[in-house]
């Protein structure tokens, strides 16, 4: 497995292999989307974040998609306490993922039975999971959502487990609250998600340079355990201005 550089967001941009770099996160991006409007149009349940998004779309006169991209660039906000930098991997999650959602959910037919809808929701977190994989890869940054999560346990020195969990619990029970929907595809993706990432992310690491790099898969947070998402998180954190970070 090629390893995860600890770059800064001009890193990130000078960093070798731009150009594949760059179309490897617009397709991981894409997917992504792409892979929530399947989840989406199952009507099986969704991961705790979109629980809220379409908790919040069902309330206001906006598409989902539109909600994503509005509650990714708010999250954004809240960056700026933390003095985190956003990659421009950062502001693409931002923006293409909920435009992509919303073409998915456009151009996709809402089945009646259970067996489609059930197809629709593996195959979505599946897609999901290599999405993810891909986007990550790609080393152009974080998504808003897990900066604050990561931006929260430098600022708290709590564990990543504690504000991870602390925070998709609140907004799976706002997105609840609001009518979001929470059902079989909310325990799947919960479960799934760490075991794909770590499944797929081998593969998709785009090397940047032959100089040694500490491996991720060596290297485990005390008392987190070994999912190769949380650890990448933990270890690869957006950099601020004061200090650079060994944590995403």
């Amino acid at each position: 497995m090629e390893h995860l550089a600890n770059l800064s967001p001009w890193g990130q941009l000078t960093a070798p292999r731009l150009p594949r770099r760059l179309a490897q996160l617009l397709v991981g991006l894409t997917l992504y989307g792409a892979s929530m409007g399947m989840m989406v149009e199952s009507h099986l349940g969704l991961d705790p974040w979109d629980v809220f998004h379409d908790g919040v779309a069902k309330r206001l006169p906006l598409s989902f998609g539109m909600v994503v991209i509005v509650t990714g660039l708010v999250v954004l906000l809240l960056w700026i306490p933390m003095r985190q930098m956003p990659g421009l991997g950062t502001l693409a999650n931002a923006v293409v993922i909920g435009l992509a959602t919303d073409a998915t959910l456009t151009v996709l037919p809402t089945p009646d039975a259970l067996a489609p809808r059930a197809a629709l929701l593996l195959g979505g977190v599946v897609l999901n999971g290599l999405a993810g994989a891909l986007y990550i890869g790609a080393q152009l940054g974080p998504g808003p959502r897990d900066g604050l999560m990561t931006g929260l346990v430098r600022r708290t020195g709590l564990s990543v487990r504690l504000v991870r969990t602390t925070l998709e619990v609140t907004v799976l029970a706002v997105g609840f609250l609001l009518g979001g929907t929470v059902g079989l595809g909310t325990v799947l993706y919960a479960l799934a998600i760490g075991p794909l990432l770590q499944l797929f992310l081998p593969h998709t690491v785009v090397a940047l340079d032959p100089r040694p790099a500490r491996p991720v898969r060596h290297r485990r947070p005390h008392g987190e355990g070994s999912d190769v998402y949380r650890t990448w998180m933990t270890l690869y954190r957006p950099m601020t201005r004061e200090v650079q970070v060994r944590t995403w």
